[in-house]
């Protein structure tokens, strides 16, 4: 089965979502423990600190959608924004890249990832 890629702002967008859930079953967890003050305290600090969590990426994705470069997809016609070398277009998921050795070979996140510099 092909892996389904994404653009990569929807995917920190979609972990910041899912940060806000994640923290609200938290501190719905915590409902549990009425009896025990520490343990309910516990889980809703948890849960607080993954929603804080998720506004820190929200804000962090914000900024970093600033300066990201605006496209248009040659596919659908639309803008869109690319971050690093490749990137998928956040309407039909039409590989991008703005490298002009890298256009035609075939989609791979790997190329955006720094090569190491290896010391003999």
């Amino acid at each position: 089965m092909a892996k389904k890629y994404s653009s990569k702002i929807n995917k920190i967008r979609t972990f910041a979502l899912s940060l806000i859930f994640i923290g609200m079953f938290i501190m719905y967890g915590g409902v549990f423990f009425r009896g025990n003050a520490i343990i309910m305290t516990t889980f809703m600090l948890l849960g607080f600190l993954a929603i804080i969590a998720s506004v820190v990426i929200y804000f962090w994705i914000g900024m970093l959608s600033t300066k990201a470069v605006q496209v248009t997809c040659p596919s659908c016609e639309k803008t869109t924004k690319i971050l690093g070398r490749v990137d998928m277009c956040m309407h039909c998921n039409e590989p991008l890249t703005l490298d002009k050795s890298l256009e035609g070979k075939e989609f791979d996140e790997s190329y955006n990832q720094k090569k190491k510099l290896t010391t003999d």
